[in-house]
């Protein structure tokens, strides 16, 4: 696989990601994931404390096929 092509890639990712932040703040929104079901969430007396187990294992699988079906095209 070309590095070249590899980075082009992850440049216009960062760019995507950085211009849909630029437009969440100018409308009061937030960058946040949504809690799924299975997440962990426990709210003390003055902090809070969240472990998303679900979205790391839904984003892990969401990200290695996107690896997958990216390396068998560029191929």
């Amino acid at each position: 696989m070309d590095i070249a092509k590899v980075l082009a890639l992850v440049g216009v990712v960062c760019l995507f990601a950085a211009g849909l932040a630029v437009v969440a703040s100018r409308y009061g929104g937030s960058l946040s994931w949504p809690l799924l079901p299975g997440d962990i969430v426990w709210k003390g007396k003055d902090s809070t404390f969240v472990f998303p187990v679900t979205t790391c294992l839904v984003l892990s699988a969401v990200l290695s096929l996107l690896i997958h079906f990216g390396r068998h095209f560029l191929k």
